[in-house]
């Protein structure tokens, strides 16, 4: 028996030092987690199925060799976009030919068609977005980066933020005009755009005419709206009034005129402009219509963040939609997963969104080679989410989660494997002798 027994420590011995060699052969494999080989000792059973009160054991059984799911190190400043690093708990879900495999290594690249993969060709999974940019939550498939330019688009909405100070005196003349600063109090100017992207401005002058209220004169590119050939130009003037506190006044709306509309819920609408350039040669200035147009429904204006208050006059924030075409630059993702693209006419919008996935028995997950993971029985069914949503975690762009092997701990783990086994050896050496001894008796 001692021989089985002296045979099994080392059966044991080298299955430690299997674990501790793949442990220390992969210290620098990004996304790889380290296993620990755990082993039981084993007893021989009576024909009744108990043990006897003096047995001393019949050796020892590798009971499971199991992987620890902890943090790696997390590396900043790959340089790659599409290097990803998860911060807590998950794996990313990729898709092998349709097979769902799970990995926490994320040095992801992109195909000759845009699509997301690792580096054994797996499409990575996430969310894609709809047309309107809104992420699909739910639906998982192949994310995609999309090389295509980013159209030229006319401005649908815009979105001003400002003050008018209360103290500044009533504008005495009362005959617009753009070019003498008496005729108003403070002008603000937004760039706007028609459906080629041609960049334009919208003019907006605010001059103070009593207390608690101004009117608002309205041009683009410096000309009238609907008649950008006027000369001198001829402003849509809309009266504003605040109340006590310095909020503008929504009801009853302010006045409309021809061009410039008030919406039932006090937005502005802006209708019937032209888009066109001017030109000067000399003293004469013409104007034409440049072959774009602008958005068919008008543009939003929403000035409802309008304040009159004793602070200098001004926009604080100035949003709008439209943009010039542009061509995709780089692009980042954020710890939510949001895939963000970002074109050199400065706009970015989300392309899609990494999903994470979490097993209610990681330890149940089965190894399938190349830092990845298949799910079994034993590690409950897949639940996938959004980064940083119930108890999954964050992710980082342009890093990566290095392996979690401490290279100390297992070359220590190497001398006791060794210790071991010499031990073991040792026993069944010890045996011979005894048996030797035991025969030449005879």
């Amino acid at each position: 028996m001692s021989f089985n027994i002296g045979l099994s420590g080392l059966y044991a011995a080298n299955k430690s030092l299997d674990v501790t060699g793949n442990n220390i052969a992969n210290v620098a494999t990004v996304g790889f987690k380290s296993s620990r080989a755990e082993f039981a000792d084993q007893y021989s059973m009576s024909i009744r199925g108990t043990s006897g009160g003096t047995n001393s054991g019949s050796g020892v059984y590798t009971a499971a060799v199991s992987q620890q799911f902890t943090q790696g190190a997390v590396t900043s400043g790959t340089g790659r976009d599409l290097d990803l690093a998860i911060n807590g708990n998950g794996f990313f879900m990729v898709s092998d030919n349709g097979e769902k495999l799970y990995t926490r290594a994320g040095n992801f690249h992109t195909d000759s068609s845009g699509y997301i993969i690792d580096n054994n060709g797996n499409n990575l999974q996430g969310y894609s977005v709809d047309a309107n940019g809104n992420v699909a939550t739910g639906v998982m498939t192949n994310l995609r980066v999309d090389t295509a330019d980013m159209p030229a688009k006319a401005t649908t909405g815009i979105t001003i933020a400002s003050n008018l100070k209360s103290t500044e005196d009533v504008v005495s003349n009362t005959t617009f005009d753009q070019t003498n600063t008496d005729t108003y109090t403070s002008a603000l100017t937004t760039s706007i755009y028609d459906s080629q992207g041609n960049s334009h401005t919208l003019d907006q002058y605010f001059a103070k005419t009593g207390t608690n209220t101004w009117s608002m004169y309205t041009l683009i590119d410096g000309r009238s709206i609907a008649d950008p050939t006027a000369t001198p130009p001829v402003a849509d003037k809309t009266d504003l009034t605040f109340d006590s506190s310095g909020n503008i006044v929504t009801s009853p709306a302010p006045t409309s005129t021809a061009n410039v509309s008030v919406n039932t819920d006090g937005t502005f609408k802006i209708e019937n402009w032209v888009p066109g350039t001017s030109k000067t040669i000399g003293s004469v200035t013409t104007w034409t219509a440049n072959g774009a147009a602008a958005n068919p429904a008008g543009m939003q204006l929403d000035m409802l963040a309008t304040t009159q208050t004793n602070s200098a006059s001004g926009a604080s924030s100035k949003t709008q939609d439209g943009n010039y075409a542009g061509q995709i630059s780089a692009m980042n993702v954020s710890a939510d997963g949001s895939m963000f693209a970002t074109y050199t006419n400065g706009d970015s919008r989300v392309i899609g969104q990494v999903s994470l996935t979490t097993f209610a028995n990681v330890q149940g997950l089965a190894p399938a080679g190349g830092t990845m993971w298949r799910e079994t029985f034993a590690s409950g069914i897949p639940v996938t989410g959004e980064p940083q949503s119930s108890t999954l975690g964050s992710l980082t762009g342009s890093a990566l989660e290095e392996s979690n092997v401490d290279l100390t701990s297992e070359l220590v783990n190497l001398i006791k494997a060794q210790s071991n086994y010499q031990a073991n050896a040792k026993t069944i050496s010890t045996e011979s002798t005894i048996m030797q001894t035991t025969i030449q008796m005879t």
